[in-house]
């Protein structure tokens, strides 16, 4: 169990990428990210507000770096339907986290119409 060993976890995003990656590939790796980080930007949400503690900090960095990462990837995808899902992701992580900023301008990145509007309403709030 990692907990009981001195060595940090290992996450998704911190595994090596042999690039080139294909899109697909790219596309799987940002949505594995954003699902693992999940959890860290919902307490990063919770704790808008509070004192910053220990655990504060270990979650915020967690998300943010996963957040980095996954923007890095989506950089590289070629294919614009790919990307503008990927980065649909993103945006989800980054609204999770009440990162409003970050959401925003990665919601102004994606392309397609359809997409933006689905992202608007499940995010009304990125429409201010």
């Amino acid at each position: 169990m990692w907990w009981f060993s001195k060595d940090k976890r290992e996450e998704v995003w911190d595994e090596a990428i042999q690039w080139p990656i294909g899109d697909i590939e790219a596309a799987h790796k940002i949505r594995d990210i954003c699902r693992s980080a999940t959890d860290s930007a919902e307490k990063v949400a919770a704790f808008t507000g509070r004192p910053d503690n220990k655990k504060h900090q270990y979650e915020s960095e967690r998300y943010e770096h996963a957040a980095k990462t996954a923007m890095e990837i989506a950089i590289k995808i070629s294919d614009d339907l790919l990307r503008d899902s990927s980065v649909r992701q993103i945006v989800n992580l980054c609204v999770t986290a009440n990162n409003l900023r970050t959401a925003r301008v990665l919601f102004r990145a994606i392309q397609a119409v359809s997409m933006r509007e689905d992202v608007l309403n499940e995010h009304p709030i990125l429409r201010e």
